[in-house]
């Protein structure tokens, strides 16, 4: 079973949205076996709208539109595909009545073009839409491929594709054989020397199948199986992820699509119920906006200092002057000072800290890229870590957080 994903819209083409429906079907289908092996990109134009499909429906057996489903004039997906199909557009009634209460609830007049929403291409299977307006579509030709016409809107096209359009493609093509898939994180190794420690499995691969992804600052391996049942393409998959943990495993913190760094700490601090704070100099809070950023946070993390200034060091966190003034504040002792005094000061379980120079100037003799970390530990010695880091202010910042992150989940690890 082979499908092709075509987005639709001149907004996309000029580069000013982003396609991420493409994407997201493609994952979805993934999970339901049914293999992608195009994507199409065409703007609001009948005439390549409708080469760009005939050319789908030529190489594969499914074809999903995602976009050109609204009121407006550039708005011609369902149109277009009617006109191929030699099928009238007709009207759903349910869709019908949804534009008319939704006008009616807002007090206005509902202009004649907002029909076109609740109509789609004769013979199909209206796909209803939770989020919005334009009805779906799924037509089943007997003599091509089928056709699948989804909204624009993410907001619109993700709940539909996973309630209505998904369910029916299951059944409308059982699987005799399942896609198992699983996506292994890593941090601290660079892709060329990941594949090169996995260039055995990569070059045998069978099944499963090994695909690594160079990510900003991290590298991803998408380990895909097939099996009869899902039971057995995740015993595939286990199999093939221990191989990999016993060459790598060191470098791997996490699984998922929509995992990181900030979350496996968050989650490991709150599963072992201990707390963490942070004092930042040329990381300026991001550190601990980033933890921020993980939802359940608060329960670990109860706050923490940015301190530029060598005064703000010594005043608010009580970094000695002696340490200032015979170090520097780029320095390991002034980075365990600040991860040591700040964990007393909010009385946590652990502290990182961050000094050093983001650039573009040198600072102490320094140049940029020279960055510190300090751990603190209850019940332990502070350690510092010494960082040579290249690339603009930003990426040295976002590079010595994430460092931080792995060394904490480094630690963590070893916490009993």
């Amino acid at each position: 079973m082979q499908a092709e994903i075509i987005a639709v819209g001149t907004e996309i083409l000029l580069g000013q949205i982003v396609d991420t429906n493409s994407a997201f079907i493609a994952r979805e289908l993934a999970e339901a076996g049914i293999e992608v092996y195009y994507h199409s990109l065409v703007g609001d134009n009948a005439t390549r709208l409708t080469a760009v499909v005939e050319q789908a429906r030529s190489r594969s057996d499914l074809v999903i539109i995602s976009g050109g489903l609204g009121p407006t004039k550039d708005d011609l997906t369902k149109q277009t595909v009617a006109h191929l199909l030699g099928v009238k557009l007709v009207e759903d009634a349910l869709a019908m009545a949804k534009i008319r209460r939704r006008f009616a609830i807002n007090g206005r007049e509902m202009t004649p073009n907002n029909r076109l929403q609740a109509l789609y291409p004769a013979g199909s299977q209206p796909l209803a839409n939770r989020t919005g307006l334009a009805v779906g579509a799924f037509y089943q030709d007997p003599d091509g491929a089928d056709i699948m016409l989804l909204p624009g809107p993410p907001s619109e096209t993700e709940p539909m594709f996973r309630e209505q359009a998904l369910p029916l493609l299951k059944q409308t093509y059982p699987r005799s054989e399942y896609l198992s898939s699983r996506v292994l994180r890593f941090f601290g190794i660079g892709e060329s020397q990941l594949v090169t420690q996995l260039s055995d499995l990569i070059d045998q691969q069978t099944n499963p199948t090994i695909a690594p992804y160079a990510k900003v600052n991290e590298v991803t391996l998408r380990l895909t199986a097939q099996a009869p049942d899902e039971m057995q393409g995740q015993r595939l998959l286990d199999d093939l992820t221990a191989t990999i943990k016993a060459r790598v495993g060191d470098y791997l913190y996490g699984y998922g699509d929509d995992n990181s760094l900030a979350a496996v700490v968050v989650q490991t601090l709150i599963d072992r119920q201990l707390t963490i704070t942070a004092a930042e100099s040329l990381t300026a809070g991001q550190f601990q906006s980033t933890l921020g950023s993980v939802p359940g946070v608060s329960v670990v993390f109860p706050g923490g200092f940015v301190t530029y200034a060598a005064s703000a060091k010594h005043d608010l966190l009580g970094v000695s002057q002696a340490t200032i003034d015979q170090d520097g504040v780029v320095s390991a002792a002034t980075a365990k000072e600040m991860a040591s005094r700040s964990r007393e000061r909010l009385d946590t379980d652990f502290s990182l800290s961050f000094t050093g120079v983001a650039g573009p100037d040198a600072l102490e003799g320094q140049p940029a890229g020279t960055v510190w970390l300090g751990l603190a530990q209850r019940g332990q010695q502070p350690q510092a870590k010494l960082l040579h880091l290249t690339g603009t202010r930003s990426a040295i910042r976002e590079r010595s957080v994430l460092t931080g992150l792995d060394w904490l989940r480094r630690t963590l690890q070893k916490v009993k």
